[in-house]
């Protein structure tokens, strides 16, 4: 390449340096350097040259070329020439200090060379800038900067010339006056030092082993007097900072002497710069240094400035540390740094201040002070080993602190303490306490709005480090084991530290294994050992199992509890280790496998007691349980803020005292309990009482003994205010402590033995309950109106009840007081309120009724009425469980409570209905029962009806489950259930239709019993309500009816012939109801009783239609709907010409109405047949449109629909919406078909006629403006259309064309065609055997005189042809015939809709294409010179037919007409329509096959090469495809092995193309088969520089790149490099900068 080529290209690079964008700019100075690294010499001297003769350059273009210059220096400082070097660094020296003024970006980048060479060059770099850097003479400020930075980057090369430059430099620093000048000087001192420093600490490296520290001191010292003493009292910031950060390096370097003189000036100095700068890091750092120095020389004058430096570094740590900005951070840690300097020297003094300082009130000097001791505690452990005492002391205040940041600081300090021995000295037992007391810490409560400080610490993350700590002290400090064992057990069992239970449990447990593994003497605890603070065995048993009954609070404490328990057994008793390795491991996988929403509550706790029950069996010693009773009685008051646990612990008590045999104890513990118990707590009354009832189990007598001296106790004594109408507080007291005895009498009585309760019903247990629930005042008996009582005498009464149930089954009892407690029980619930459900007093009072009902004697029909009335009315009365309660806010229940008793009231209601049930299981008991639920069936209110049809269902199903038929009876209300219950089967609740089904089964089954038949028989047509059920999910109406009319079937079958009236007699009562269910269920039966109606109407049809048309319009019943459908059409049946005719006069658009009407019609295939037919007979002879003037001031026509055709099109489509019009549709489907698609043609932009309603008739002649707004005549007849392919069950052929938007498109007229299209498309795929018909019905609009019909079947049959169906059906030469006909058609586009027709016929028919060869070549080659083809439509036609026509003719019949074909495409290649464009690129291709033969041909193939080769890289994607099409077929013509493998492995049209990598590799293969048309290649590639789009140009400019890159020397001479040149120039100042970049990296090949 000649060098001129190579200037220029980098002349013009040079020139490109600064382009405006920066990408561009990039590639131009990779360019440069590629260049540069090929040649330096030679682009050095370029570059040196450009920036000479632009000395008026701007700066950022000559910082660029200097920063190129660097950068081919730095990667080629081996290969540059001496000469060159030297004239490099004049230039760079040149430059950097050309102008005064201070230039940075200029400067730097000169200076920046200066640095590159110095790396290689010191000596030479030295001469020039000390040339520049004389005595006397202030240097420019970028000489001492490039002095700098040479001693950081060659510090070996430097530190010999440092003792020079600072003689030099000492003068200049009085001579600077400016302060950016002060900076530099400071700037290098700072670096100077610095590389000094590491020069002394690596002699063993240095080239100068000799140089010592004493030869730079005394100009040092001197610099420093300057920096100190003149420099550092500067305003400027920046100034100071830079001097305080080269005074810590320079202290190091001073003589001792000196040092310790300055000392006292120097470090105040420095610390008040904190004040002065907010960038601390630089003075903590500098301060550092001068600490170390000052340490590191004995510095006697130091501990003088103590008392100032632990202030300022103490303020220092204090600071907040954000460590989003690591500055902040690395000054804490410089700050810590200068403490264990201090420390080593004054460790005494340090110390004092340091603790001193935890006593501070500002919360940050806390912080940091104990910041400071854990550093202290961490880094300087041999000196304060002798201080540790010291130090344990003086954390006792912290540990008392408040505030959690402190308090996360502590810890620190405590781990740290912990690692270095300090735990097992006196008073670390108050550390381990901290650690454990906020173990247990709450979660963080916020009153309002959350705090927004960002170093908060919460009480969870704070608790969750105390966790962590814990665990690190017991598994990681080995020394720790014996403090913390047994001392951790201590802090189990006080309720403060509750929160810690399980991290506790889980250490106690690792300490517990470690010491019984080991064998240690040391696992057995002595509880009573003086010094310990533990908890006895018992009250450790005690509190961990009653962690255990509730496992998933306080973070999970019960698993750990249980597995602590495990471990310390022996500790427990002896006795115990055997019963618990037994019973506890289940126990655990329970809680593994479950949930707090999974485990049962009430089981579990019933497993923790049995767990206690067996533990005191297995100790088999009463003196310990004795203990045992009394420990956890006293333990009680531990959970007074924790009630569950509390009631639990009185049944853990209850269940105790069963084990023990004093009696004196028992009694004394029963009476400590129900004296100290908080009665007016409901959870601790029904602990008491359950407890107590666990104890009668084996102590009955001493019992109720207690419990009769407790009544009568003064506790009960109350005085009795004016009358009895006031209460003080006392008597409420008194009241609950009457509560809590009444309830003790109901759990001793459910508890106590089944042979000894029976005979103390009455005389004792009732009979106290009663003294305690009723008073006397003068006399008069006053009942009490407390709800406390109320509730504990309802639950008493029914624990009672249910223990004389179980009682009764093995012996007589009358229970004598059963009326009078069930009036009691429903006085009760009627004084509940009736809109809202705040009490449990509904569940309990039914429960209790259910468990007093079966008691004898027997309730009278009266009160048994009055019972199910009372209980039913006021449970199914309650408004729905979430609807808002409006009572007051301190009665209302949250929603959890709300749900919970809801559902146990309900609960208890069916419980008591079969409790009535049971005890006359009868079809009058049934009827007794089903009386009072049957009037809440017709409810408005939707929850009422849910809850009556579910109680049936468990009522019926109860019933059925406990019939035993003895005798042949009859049920004789079954017809009467079934009415109430069928109509049901339709509401609009889903759940009230499932269970009403549900009913109608179980009483089916009830009536097979009653047959005769057995438990087990099964009715195939009873089983169907089964598979009915699960259809009544669905909504839709029309599933609806069908399941009730199959209902019905089944009903009829079974139903009894006697009870058919009863059943109708009920149905015709629900054709009132509220619901439209009966109307749905009724309107069932009256379909049978439709049939046959209706002769001699004719004259009255058209009024009847007109009746029934308003009626539709405010029946809201659907099945009324349905019997309405149902009389039209069989008035069509007998009228139906007079129907049509009237219906079709109705006004447009029809209204739902008129609609419903025409539905209906379809109900019959024959009637809908014939309907179907006189429409299209109409529709084939109708005006579809008329051309009308729409305006005077527009010209032209616009078309308009007429009326009949536009209702009858409506009403077809109306008509096949019924679903039993599919055989009338399959019947017609052709001509339907035809008709419709035809009629889409035709609407195809035709507007609605402004007086469409001018001749309708109906009650309403005009339809409302706004209906026309959604009303579309092309609209109408694509839905006909759509509904005509769905009804003929062609999904298949509707799916794909709703997925592609086919519908809208045929509306479209801009898109009609492929919609159109679209529609011909899925017909031949899915609907074949169709198309014959269809196509016969077509031809003959071929002809017609609407041009839209004739492009909508002409579109439609060109589709067609692309499948072989048609040659499958022989119909291929009637539809080439008729696009054969089309090509002279006088309408442009159905020519060109006949073009792609017959292009299609390669797609659908290949094997024919050579039959029509002759006609098919003549038809293309004429298109492609069509004239009248303004938008070329029909020329892209006939190129994309050839194309794939010629993919199947044989070669006799094209290769005369290859090449003539050929020259027709040339100029469409670059033609500026991508889809021309395209179409070409692939006909190209596919006429290649053609050309093997043809010399001529195979040159062409060269003359297009580059022009596809650039279009790969086409901004149009489909371009692309077609180029890797046509060069993957035309590989082997090209003449060369290589590129054909290249082009038929990585042309792919779904593979991405590396198009840079792929150029390259190929432009070497042109060069090495072609190099005779390299001359060709590139001008042909030079003229797309000139290329319309982008893309080409930059595709152009990298081929370019590649073909020089690849280009061996000799053959350059086939290049006009001038040509070449010029070209890249000018694609460097292109408009694109992807362009201008592409031509830069061009460049970079020039070498």
């Amino acid at each position: 390449m000649e060098d001129v080529d190579v200037e220029q290209v980098t002349l013009a690079l040079l020139d490109a340096a600064n382009d405006k964008d920066s990408l561009v700019q990039e590639q131009v100075r990779k360019s440069i350097l590629t260049l540069g690294n090929q040649q330096p010499e030679r682009v050095l001297t370029m570059c040196q040259d450009y920036l000479v003769k632009h000395p008026k350059l701007i700066v950022g273009h000559r910082v660029v070329i200097l920063q190129t210059i660097q950068l081919v220096v730095e990667s080629k400082i081996n290969e540059i020439t001496y000469p060159r070097i030297k004239s490099i660094i004049s230039l760079a020296s040149d430059e950097m200090t050309r102008s005064k003024d201070v230039v940075p970006d200029w400067q730097q980048a000169a200076s920046n060379i200066l640095v590159a060479v110095g790396n290689k060059h010191i000596n030479d770099i030295m001469e020039e800038i000390l040339s520049k850097f004389q005595p006397g003479v202030l240097p420019h400020f970028f000489i001492v900067q490039t002095l700098a930075s040479l001693s950081d980057s060659n510090v070996y090369g430097m530190v010999p010339f440092l003792n020079a430059i600072l003689s030099t430099m000492l003068p200049m620093l009085g001579m600077a006056k400016q302060d950016n000048m002060k900076w530099v000087f400071s700037s290098a001192l700072s670096h100077f030092s610095e590389s000094i420093l590491e020069y002394l600490a690596n002699l063993d490296k240095a080239p100068d082993p000799t140089v010592r520290k004493d030869t730079f001191s005394s100009e040092i010292y001197a610099s420093y007097d300057v920096l100190f003493c003149t420099w550092l009292q500067s305003r400027e910031p920046k100034l100071r900072l830079t001097v305080a950060e080269a005074l810590g390096p320079m202290s190091h370097l001073m003589a001792h002497d000196k040092l310790e003189e300055q000392l006292p000036k120097l470090l105040p100095t420095i610390l008040s710069l904190y004040k002065k700068n907010p960038e601390h890091y630089i003075i903590s750092k500098s301060l550092c240094q001068v600490l170390d120095a000052s340490v590191s020389m004995g510095s006697r004058v130091l501990e003088t400035q103590l008392d100032s430096l632990l202030v300022a570094l103490h303020q220092q740590i204090c600071a907040p540390i954000d460590y989003s900005n690591p500055p902040t951070v690395k000054n804490h840690n410089e700050i810590l740094r200068c403490f264990s300097i201090l420390a080593n020297a004054f460790p005494d003094r340090l110390l004092v201040f340091v603790l001193q300082k935890m006593e501070n009130s500002n919360e940050r000097n806390r912080v940091g002070s104990l910041a400071v001791l854990r550093h202290l505690i961490n880094s300087t452990t041999s000196i304060m080993e002798s201080k540790k005492l010291l130090i344990l002391a003086s954390i006792r205040q912290p540990l008392a602190d408040h505030s959690n940041k402190v308090k996360r600081m502590v810890v620190q300090v405590i781990s740290a303490m912990a690692h270095h021995g300090y735990l097992e000295l006196d008073g670390g037992d108050l550390l381990v306490r901290f650690i454990v007391q906020h173990c247990a810490l709450p979660d963080t409560y916020y009153r309002g709005q959350r705090t927004a400080d960002p170093e908060e610490v919460t009480n969870e993350a704070l608790r969750s480090m105390c966790d962590n700590t814990l665990h690190l002290f017991t598994t990681t400090v080995g020394r720790l084991t014996d403090v913390l064992w047994p001392m951790l057990i201590g802090y189990l069992t006080p309720g403060q530290y509750s929160n810690a239970t399980t991290p506790l449990c889980k250490s106690l447990i690792l300490l517990a294994n470690k010491k019984r593994a080991a064998q240690e003497p040391s696992f057995t605890i002595d509880f009573r050992a003086p010094g310990t603070n533990l908890p006895t065995p018992f009250v450790l048993l005690t509190r961990l199992l009653v962690n255990a009954a509730f496992p998933f609070r306080w973070r999970g404490h019960g698993a750990p509890s249980l597995s602590l328990l495990q471990a310390l057994a022996p500790n427990i008793h002896p006795n115990v280790e055997k019963v618990w390795q037994k019973t506890i491991p289940p126990l655990l996988n329970q809680l593994e496998e479950g949930s707090s929403d999974t485990l049962d509550k009430y089981d579990w706790e019933d497993s923790i007691l049995q767990l206690l029950s067996k533990t005191l069996v297995a100790i088999a010693d009463d003196k310990w349980s004795c203990q045992l009773a009394i420990e956890a009685t006293r333990y009680l008051s531990t959970y007074n803020q924790s009630l569950e646990e509390k009631s639990f612990l009185y049944r853990f008590i209850g269940m105790t005292l069963q084990q023990c045999y004093n009696r004196d104890m028992i009694k004394k513990q029963l009476q400590e309990i129900l004296v100290s118990a908080r009665h007016h707590d409901s959870i601790e009354r029904e602990g008491v009482a359950m407890g107590v009832g666990l104890c009668a189990s084996n102590h009955l007598d001493a019992t109720l003994a207690k419990l009769d001296e407790f009544g009568k106790s003064d506790a009960f004594k109350k005085s009795s205010g004016i009358f009895g109408l006031l209460k003080d507080k006392n008597e409420v007291d008194v009241e609950k402590m009457k509560s809590t005895l009444i309830l003790c009498y109901g759990y001793v009585a459910l508890n106590a033995p089944e042979d000894k309760i029976l005979s103390r019903i009455d005389t004792e247990v009732l009979k106290s309950i009663s003294k305690h629930f009723n008073t006397k005042v003068l006399g008069i008996k006053i009942e009490t109106k407390d709800m406390t009582m109320k509730l504990s005498l309802i639950q008493s009464v029914g624990l009672i009840a249910k223990a004389v149930s179980v009682c009764v089954r093995r012996q007589s009892y009358i229970f004598s007081r059963k009326q009078e407690l069930m009036g009691v029980m429903l006085d009760f619930i009627k004084a509940e309120p009736a809109d809202a459900m705040r009490t449990p007093v509904r569940h309990l009072v039914m429960t209790t009724c259910a468990n007093l009902v079966n008691l004898d004697p027997a309730l009278t029909e009266n009160d048994n009425f009055e019972m199910l009335r009372t209980c039913l009315s006021s449970v199914y009365g309650l408004p729905p469980v979430d609807a808002p309660d409006k009572g007051k806010e301190e009665e209302v229940l949250d929603p959890q409570q709300r749900e919970i008793l809801y559902s146990e009231t309900f609960k208890a209601l069916n419980d008591l209905l079969r409790s009535v049930l049971v005890r006359d299981l009868t079809p009058d008991g049934l009827q007794t029962v089903f009386k009072h639920i049957e009037g809440w069936f017709s409810s408005e209110m939707d929850h009422e009806r849910e809850r009556a049809i579910l109680t049936t269902l468990e009522v019926l199903q109860f019933y059925l489950d406990s019939l035993s038929v003895k005798n042949m009876v009859t049920f004789h209300n079954l017809g009467a259930l079934l009415g109430r219950l069928a109509p049901r089967c339709t509401d609009p609740v889903p759940l009230v239709r499932r269970a009403a089904v549900d009913c109608i089964y179980t009483l089916l089954h009830i009536q097979l019993r009653y047959e005769g038949f057995s438990l087990d028989y099964r009715d195939d047509s009873v089983e169907g309500l089964i598979s009915l059920r699960e259809r009544l999910d669905n909504p839709d109406h029309a599933v609806l009816y069908k399941s009730c009319s199959e209902l019905t079937k089944i009903i009829s079958k079974r139903l009894p012939q006697q009870q058919l009236s009863t059943l109708l007699f009920m149905l015709f009562e629900g054709l009132v109801d509220s619901q439209s269910n009966c109307s749905r269920a009724s309107s069932v039966i009256l379909n049978t009783l439709l049939k046959n109606r209706g002769a001699s109407l004719q004259d009255l049809v058209p009024e009847v239609l007109e009746v029934l048309h308003v009626r539709l319009q405010v029946i809201a019943e659907d099945q009324v709907k349905v019997a309405v459908a149902q009389s039209i059409l069989i008035l069509a049946t007998q009228h139906l010409n007079t129907v049509v005719t009237t219906l079709i006069a109705y006004p447009l658009p029809f209204d739902s109405w008129s609609c419903e009407m025409w539905i209906a019609l379809g109900a019959d295939s024959s009637i809908a047949s014939r309907i179907m037919e006189m429409m299209m007979e109409k529709l084939n002879v109708l005006a579809p449109y008329v051309d009308k003037k729409e305006s005077m001031l527009r010209p032209g026509l616009t078309k308009v629909a007429t009326s009949q055709p536009l209702a009858m099109t409506c009403a077809l489509r109306e008509l096949m919406l019924n679903g039993q019009t599919v055989e009338a549709v399959a019947s017609l489907f052709p001509q339907l078909f035809s008709a419709l698609l035809v009629r889409v043609g035709s609407s195809v932009g035709v507007l609605l006629p402004k007086d469409i309603n001018s001749n309708s008739i109906g009650p309403d002649k005009k339809a409302a403006p706004k209906s026309y707004a959604n009303f579309d005549v092309c609209g109408v007849a694509v839905e006909a259309l759509r509904i005509l392919l769905a009804r003929a069950q062609l999904e298949e052929v509707v799916k794909p064309l709703d997925a592609d938007a086919a519908w809208d498109k045929m509306k479209d007229p801009q898109q009609h065609i492929t919609g159109v299209t679209l529609l011909a498309r899925a017909m031949a795929k899915h609907a074949g055997p169709r198309l014959p018909a269809i196509v016969e019905a077509l031809c003959p609009v071929l002809n017609n005189i609407y041009e839209c019909q004739r492009i909508t079947v002409t579109a439609f049959f060109a589709e067609l042809l692309s499948h072989h169906v048609v040659t499958e059906l022989m119909m291929i030469d009637l539809l080439m015939n008729n696009m054969m006909e089309r090509i002279s058609e006088p309408c442009c586009t159905v020519r060109m809709l006949a073009l792609r027709g017959l292009g299609n016929i390669a797609l659908g028919s290949p094997e024919k294409v050579n039959k029509y060869a002759k006609e098919l070549l003549a038809a293309m080659s004429a298109g492609m010179e069509e004239k009248d083809d303004p938008g070329k439509h029909i020329t892209l036609e006939a190129m994309s037919g050839l194309s794939k026509v010629l993919l199947y003719l044989d070669q006799r019949n094209v290769h005369l007409l290859v090449v003539y074909i050929f020259m027709k495409i040339k100029p469409f290649l670059e033609n500026e329509s991508d889809e021309i464009r395209c179409a070409a690129i692939l006909l190209l291709g596919n006429l290649s096959k053609f050309g093997t033969e043809e010399p001529v041909f195979k040159d062409q193939i060269h003359n297009v090469l580059v022009s596809l080769l650039l279009h790969l890289a086409d901004p149009n994607q489909q371009v692309v495809k077609a180029c890797k099409y046509s060069m993957r077929v035309f590989a082997p013509l090209v003449g060369s092995e290589q590129i054909t493998g290249m082009f038929q492995k990585h042309l792919h049209e779904d593979k991405s193309l590396h198009y840079g990598e792929f150029i390259n590799d190929l432009t070497k293969y042109l060069i090495q088969d072609f190099p005779n048309m390299l001359n060709f290649y590139h001008n042909t590639v030079v003229q797309f520089f000139k290329s319309n789009w982008a893309d080409i140009r930059a595709s152009a400019a990298m081929f370019i790149g590649f073909l020089l890159g690849n280009l061996p020397e000799e053959l350059f001479v086939h290049m006009n490099m001038g040509n070449i040149t010029r070209g890249l120039v000018m694609l460097l100042q292109d408009p694109d900068p992807t362009v201008r970049a592409k031509a830069a990296e061009a460049m970079g090949h020039f070498h």
